[in-house]
């Protein structure tokens, strides 16, 4: 049993948290207690529920897998914390995660009264419309006198305090076993009787490339399809809404497949599998003009490598040069551009296209699949929606296409041996389809597989807890030029910083590996480097100037930044020598890029590994079907995308694009053209159901009707945002741009946001749309750029 223990302040030192850490330790046994803090979360806004900052949504994501949740509160003038109440009113209009959840609240006190008015205040907090959890009655633990509560090591002194608390705790578990119970999804994998909620002939798991694709090619070959998501509204995309926007592309079939051979190595592919693949990729340009309605695809080499346009990298294609076949290599663009969502926006409108044959479900997290206990077949999805998990029958078949597990840090330590890494895609990519493919017997592959990208080895600047990492793809040889170099963990350098990498890998006897992740690497460098950052102009990313580690000594940095002094003052001492010598007997850098290290101060900046994707998931064969653990099709089972990507040991930018569409459509279709399967087990439905399932959450209506306008008042749409349509209102009166609301969006939630929330006023401040983008975030400053002109555009000459 796992439950948050919230701490409830934002205090740097509280008994509070000092209350859940003893709890964890002293029920270890009991119940797993993961602490968690709230002081990192900004102050509740209504206006950003609809896209809440990365550091809420992951506090509510961990809630919401909670099996239950410990509040513990201070008491602050006879109520909780402001803190505390801000995070509930963030949870309570998101998610809802507290929703059949067993709550109980705990509170410690520097007074005799132990925060009794705050936790009476907190149940009725607690008992408000939209949190839906139920407060465990009868046990009130208030800890008085808190500063001489606990001993030296943290533990409760009072014997007596003690053992109420473990009565409290053991009736809490019992309660939130209890509440489990009750709102526990219904087995689905038996033989008691099914009740289906709504029945469809394709359902489609995951709303990104492959996803899309999928549900289109279903839709299009007359099966009525349901392609739902477990992002909300204005964050589904998956890993393609972030993505450079590239497809690889082949332009001779022999030599694309050995270079494919050439890079999956000693690694076995089904033969059968990789000659599809390389096919769709050779095929690709008539994908485009056929499906994707592309009148003239871009290819990056003519245009970009060898054409006039500048591009993110002349070795982007092919990035293996010395390989057998590169030179067939290419890559393929909707139109001249990276980074912009340009191809995701174009299959997203696909789906919109099709509103008649496919409905979308946002926000609809799927649980389990179905399957016949006899024939193994899969009869539908269990789904989450509405907050109610219903059964969906998929007639013909269901299509896994559910993305990676880049979010999920027990997968990513139990599959990939990392501590943590930086996800530089989506958030929403939890490892569901990996748990939900195992338990119907799906064999699995490539389970050690991901990409990174960034720089240095594929690296970025150490994210909040909750939040991407900034992709940096821009040239800085500042951060391996000068008397700088990163360290691992224990303070030695461990890769070579000026050397290029390949999708985060670097040269390794023989072939090209992502170096092991380390648990707190650190780039470490002196004040003359300090100096020349900030001499340098337009450095890719300044923000992480205002976050770094400042020292005298570099024992006293090796303390701060947790790595061992002695192995850190040898590996400068190691630096200043090959920087004078010319010549880095350690890791082969330029000798030229070195500078010996000044006396001080020394200056350390947090690094972690990025990720762009993992590829482990089901294994399929070369008509999508999902194979079990005897190589086996899995009835009425389809996959397509990084769930169980075909892609291992090297990789080219642009394939996996290229698999979602290949895969994709062939998934789609072949769930389509299936002959629906009887169940075995009884079935009773589609029933009606106690939760309204709705259509379509994306389908166009006419939204703009619904924005009031006032005096003065004037809309204006843009089709150019990473996430789509970006709607602005504008007040315009005297010659003067006086307001700028952004009403609609679905920008990204960090960089792009920063355009939401710094550009309108930026706009007024200069009574112009007319003004500098925001810094990483081009895409949505056009977008809203875009859309201020076109109202701007509607006001009278008069005015």
């Amino acid at each position: 049993m796992k439950v948050i223990g919230l701490v409830g302040t934002n205090a740097s030192v509280s008994y509070n948290r000092k209350l859940l850490q003893f709890m964890q330790r002293h029920f270890k046994d009991e119940v797993e207690i993961e602490v968690a803090e709230i002081k990192d979360l900004p102050l509740f806004n209504e206006d950003a529920v609809s896209n809440p900052p990365a550091s809420v949504q992951a506090l509510n994501d961990a809630v919401k897998a909670a099996d239950g949740v410990i509040l513990a509160t201070p008491e602050y003038d006879h109520a909780i914390p402001a803190a505390l109440k801000s995070v509930i009113e963030w949870l309570s209009c998101i998610d809802h995660p507290f929703r059949n959840k067993a709550i109980m609240i705990v509170g410690a006190s520097l007074g005799a009264q132990g925060t009794s008015r705050a936790q009476v205040q907190l149940r009725e907090t607690l008992d408000a419309p939209g949190i839906g959890g139920y407060v465990l009655p009868g046990n009130e633990f208030l800890l008085s006198h808190a500063t001489q509560a606990f001993d030296d090591q943290g533990w409760l002194k009072d014997t007596k305090t003690v053992a109420f608390l473990e009565e409290c705790v053991a009736h809490f578990i019992d309660y939130a076993k209890m509440i489990e119970a009750k709102f526990a999804p219904q087995a689905v994998n038996n033989r008691s009787n099914l009740k289906w909620s709504a029945s469809y002939d394709v359902i489609v798991l995951g709303f990104g490339a492959a996803g899309a694709s999928a549900a289109r090619f279903a839709a299009d070959n007359h099966a009525k399809t349901l392609l739902v998501d477990a992002a909300p509204n204005g964050h589904e995309g998956g890993n393609v809404r972030y993505a450079g926007q590239v497809v690889a592309t082949g332009t001779d079939y022999d030599q694309l497949l050995a270079y494919y051979q050439a890079m999956f190595g000693s690694i076995d592919i089904d033969e059968d599998l990789l000659a599809t693949y390389v096919h769709g990729m050779v095929n690709m340009r008539d994908y485009f003009k056929t499906y994707l309605d592309v009148k003239d695809p871009v290819s990056y080499n003519d245009t970009y490598k060898y054409g006039p346009k500048t591009g993110p990298s002349d070795a982007l294609a092919p990035e293996y040069p010395e390989f057998p076949g590169a030179k067939a290599f290419d890559l393929t663009l909707v139109h001249e551009g990276f980074f912009d969502a340009a191809l995701w926006k174009n299959l997203r409108q696909h789906v919109l296209d099709r509103a008649d044959n496919i409905d979308v479900w946002l926000d609809s997290p799927a649980e389990q699949l179905i399957q016949d206990p006899e024939t193994k077949a899969i009869l539908g999805v269990q789904i989450k929606r509405n907050g109610v998990s219903v059964n969906i029958r998929a007639r013909n078949g269901v299509v896994m296409t559910m993305g990676g597990f880049e979010t999920n840090q027990k997968y990513i330590q139990d599959y990939l041996g990392a501590p943590h890494l930086a996800p530089i895609g989506s958030l929403y990519n939890r490892g569901d389809g990996i748990r939900m493919a195992e338990a119907v017997g799906a064999d699995m592959w490539h389970m050690h597989s991901y990409e990174g990208l960034g720089f240095l080895a594929g690296m970025t600047f150490a994210p909040k807890p909750g939040e991407r990492g900034k992709l940096i793809l821009a040239p800085w040889p500042d951060l391996y030029t000068g008397s700088i170099f990163v360290a691992g963990d224990d303070g030695s350098r461990y890769f070579r910083e000026d050397e290029p990498n390949r999708h985060g890998r670097l040269y390794d006897h023989g072939t090209w590996r992502i170096p092991t992740a380390q648990d707190h690497a650190y780039l470490i460098f002196d004040q003359a480097q300090l100096d020349q950052f900030k001499q340098a102009d337009n450095l890719p990313d300044t923000t992480f100037l205002d976050n770094l580690v400042k020292a005298d000594t570099l024992a006293n940095l090796a303390a701060a930044t947790d790595l061992d002094p002695a192995v850190l003052e040898k590996t400068v001492t190691d630096f200043n020598s090959f920087a004078q010598n010319g010549e880095d007997f350690s890791q082969h850098r330029d000798a030229k890029t070195m500078r010996a290290f000044g006396n001080g101060p020394f200056y350390a900046a947090r690094l972690e590994a990025g990720m762009l994707n993992t590829q482990g998931g089901p294994r399929r064969n070369a008509q999508a079907e999902i194979l079990d653990v005897n190589e086996q099709p899995i009835p009425h089972l389809y996959g397509a995308g990084e769930l169980g990507g075909a892609n291992a040991n090297q990789y080219a930018g642009g394939s996996n694009l290229a698999e979602c569409l290949i895969f994709g459509k062939i998934a789609g279709e072949n769930a389509a053209k299936q002959t629906p399967i009887a169940s075995t087990v009884p079935v009773e439905g589609p029933t009606e159901t106690d939760v309204q399932l709705g259509g379509n959450d994306i389908a166009q209506a006419d939204a703009l009707s619904e924005i009031e306008l006032g005096t003065n008042q004037y809309l204006g749409v843009s089709e150019a945002g990473i996430g789509g349509e970006v709607v602005v209102r504008i007040t315009y009166a005297d010659n003067t741009l006086q307001k700028v609301d952004i009403v609609r969006q679905s920008e990204s939630e960090d960089v792009g946001q920063a355009a939401v929330e710094q550009l309108p006023d930026k706009m007024v401040a200069a009574n112009t749309y007319d003004v500098d983008s925001i810094s990483g975030a081009s895409t949505s400053s056009r977008a809203i750029k875009s859309a201020v002109k076109n109202a701007l555009a509607k006001v009278p000459v008069e005015n």
